[in-house]
Formats: structure tokens, sequence, C-alpha cells
């Protein structure tokens, strides 16, 4: 167990999602068993085996970003993540101009900038030779000129982070975590260890996404991993459910304002909840192509649980991670079930992708989010979409929400690929 002597509270909450553009929105329709999914509309995909996608709707970045220019370098992962924070902060009641900025820290969650390709096929269009063919002489002498002069910052992953940090003068501690869906889960969990040893009283933490491109599209349908159960698209994302062939792309962000429990209850703030324990684990062999490994995933979930210490019987919800891959969905069951043995049938467990599809990077903070809200709300969200019961995936997924006291809770954030983690949370003491 790792020693961290020093309690870390959720204090502010942050969120742009395909169900609403703050907190109260999205939870407002992730209750009342709303869907985010719908056709694309950010492009043209009427050509393309998977058409449906859960994107961020009336999103407009001006509204959150002072200075217009800064917007021509953002990517829209960036400028969800800039107006989560926005939201995160108010929420919180922190006037961070007046804090120490040394002492505070943003670490965030980010993945593969999706690149547009409208905004490429211009350098391409002037490089091509008299037979149609790419010509790498051409794309030197007169392709790079198309190019925006700033093209790059707007494809680094840790410039979302980097955005926050120049739009709050923080000068703490600062990281980008590309693990995949998990990324922005490990960004929470070494958030809670830097505050834990000391290392500062405050931290912007949490994810952002946005991968509904026809090139991200292109990626997970080679991969042979995404829904193609277009009508209805609100039915396609049914995670642990029968029927289910894959997972639904969505968008947004999540972000958390994690403070010290002494630094918060000083100024008197609202908690949330505690986060009290983080696990995190790898294993390539339950990933794509694999065998059923679930020890790996409930090895993250058991090292949460220590590092908590927790005992499993003590845990009265699940935020899984459930996103409706039939791999997947089976071994989370799985390793569910290595850790609580026969007690994993009377413990509820939902997964939100169902309304939202799976937000990539962003998914673990979002996931935590809705734990954190459950506990607060003394709610638990329903598993959308799940009718038909799969054998292999039989444990108490919640269908309606449902009226829960939940002192303590688990979120699952397991990336396809074997990076895993679990975070423990509890229902924050009062001050």
């Amino acid at each position: 167990m790792i020693v961290h002597n020093r309690r870390v509270v959720i204090t502010g909450i942050g969120v742009i999602s395909p169900l609403g553009l703050d907190k109260s929105s999205y939870w407002e329709n992730l209750i009342g068993c709303k869907s985010g999914v719908a056709e694309i509309s950010l492009f043209d995909a009427s050509a393309f085996p998977t058409r449906i996608a859960a994107e961020v709707k009336g999103f407009d970045p001006a509204r959150y970003i002072e200075k217009r220019k800064s917007i021509k370098v953002m990517m829209r992962d960036m400028q969800f993540a800039v107006a989560a924070t926005k939201e995160a902060v108010a929420d919180s009641g922190l006037d961070l101009a007046h804090l120490d900025p040394t002492r505070i820290g943003v670490i965030f969650g980010a993945g593969m900038i999706s690149t547009d390709v409208e905004e490429l096929s211009p350098a391409i269009a002037h490089s091509l030779d008299e037979n149609g063919k790419f010509d790498m002489v051409r794309f030197g002498n007169e392709g790079i000129h198309q190019l925006f002069p700033l093209w790059l910052l707007k494809q680094l992953p840790n410039m979302l982070a980097s955005h926050v940090a120049i739009a709050y003068n923080t000068q703490g501690p600062s990281n980008t975590i590309t693990t995949g869906c998990s990324a922005s889960a490990h960004a929470i969990g070494e958030s809670f260890r830097v505050i834990g040893r000391g290392s500062t009283d405050l931290v912007i933490t949490g994810g952002a996404n946005s991968f509904i491109t026809p090139l991200k599209l292109i990626r997970y349908l080679k991969l042979g991993v995404l829904s193609q159960r277009n009508d209805p698209p609100e039915k396609a994302s049914c995670p642990f459910d029968a029927k289910r062939d894959g997972f639904v792309i969505g968008e947004g962000a999540g972000i958390l304002i994690l403070e010290e429990m002494e630094h918060a209850r000083a100024r008197g703030a609202h908690m949330y909840a505690e986060i009290v324990g983080y696990g995190s684990s790898v294993d390539i062999r339950s990933g794509p192509g694999g065998t059923v490994v679930p020890s790996s995933k409930s090895r993250a979930i058991k090292m949460a649980l220590a590092d908590a210490g927790v005992a499993p019987g003590d845990v009265r919800y699940i935020c899984a991670h459930g996103n409706s891959i039939p791999f997947t969905d089976k071994i989370e069951t799985l390793a569910i079930k290595e850790v609580w043995g026969d007690g994993a049938y009377s413990i509820p467990a939902s997964s939100v992708k169902g309304n939202i599809g799976d937000l990539g990077p962003a998914s673990g903070a979002i996931g935590l989010i809705s734990t954190a809200m459950a506990i607060k709300n003394k709610m638990i969200p329903a598993t959308m979409n799940y009718e038909e019961p799969d054998p292999e995936c039989d444990l108490d997924y919640v269908t309606q929400p449902r009226s829960a006291t939940v002192d303590c809770a688990v979120c699952n954030s397991f990336d396809y690929l074997g990076q895993n983690v679990s975070l423990v949370i509890k229902r924050a003491e009062p001050a």
C-alpha cells in the first residue's frame, strides 16, 4: 500500500457532454435515461458502415474562451477541456487568481488529436503530380505552404493541459497521460497521489476528447469494434446486452477539481466525495486477439481497494467501464466476479456509455463524475439498453435509475488494449 497522509476530495465538477453542457443538464438527462446518440452531423457519414455517434450539441467555444485568437489553435478536444475547466472552477467556488499558482497543478488524460482531413486537403492537392499521385518534392515545395503556420499546436495531446494552465496561470505539477480509454482515470489517480504526498494542494484534472472524424471512424471500423446498428441510433450502445456489437463513438470532457481536504474545509467548500483508492495494471493478453484473462483487470480493482483500506463487501456501487464491445464487457464481468465472488451478484453496477457512447480518453473522468454524483444524489444511473440478458454478463446491471445510499463505490476504466484503472471513492465527511 502506498502511504499518503493527506486526504483528497472532489470540490468542483465540469461537464461538456452529449447529454448537456453542464453538470446539472448531464445528470438530469442521465437519470432521465436520455440518449445522446444520433446520426453524425459533424461530417457527411452517409457512405460509412457506421453513421452514428454521440455528439456534443450546441457548443460555442466563444462562450468559454475569451481570447478569440486562441480558438484558431484549438482543436475541438482542447476547446472542450477549457470549457469544462471553466465550469469546474466556477462550481468549486475557488478564486484561483488569489491562490499561490505554484500549488495548483494540471494533470489531464488525452489521446491522439484528430487530424482534420479538410484541413490537410489543400496541402495534398498542391502535392499531386500530373498523374494524380502524391509527390514528396511537390509537397516540400508547395504543399507545406498550404498548412496553417501553427498547425503543430493543434496536434499535440499536451495542449489540453497547456491551454488550461495558461488560462489560470497554474505553475504546479503538470502532466498529460495518454493511455487510451483509461487516460483520464490515470490522470485522476496521479492527481490523487500528487496531492496526497504534499506536492500541491489543488489539481485541475480529468480529460477531454473528440474523435468523431472520418479518420477516427475508419480506424475503429478497421479494428472491428464499432457498432453498425445505425437504426435506431439510441439503441446502438448497449453495455452487457446480448445484442451488443461494438461501441459508439462519443465526445466531450469531464473535469474535476481535486483538493486537499483541510484546504477545502478551511474555505468551507462543498465536497462531492473523497477519493480514497487508486489501482492500475496492464496486460496485453486481455486486449484484442488475446485470451480471456480478467486477472489484470481484477488486479487493478484489488489494488484500489487495498489502497483505500476497503473490503470488497463495503462497496455499494460499481460504475462499470462497460463500452458495449462483446469481448471487453465479458472480461469486465469476469474480473468483478474474481474480486467479489458470489457477492458480485448483490452489488449494483451500471455503465453510462449506453447514454453517451465511449468518450475515449475522457471516459474515466465522466465515469468518476457520474459516480460522485450518484453518491451525492443517492441515485444510481441506469445501464441503458440492457434489454436482452447475456448469460456471460449476468450481474445486477441496473436497468432503471435506482434510489440508493452509496457510501463507497468503485469506478472502473479499462482500455481496449489492456491498460486498466480502478478508483475508489467514499461519501465525504461533513466539515
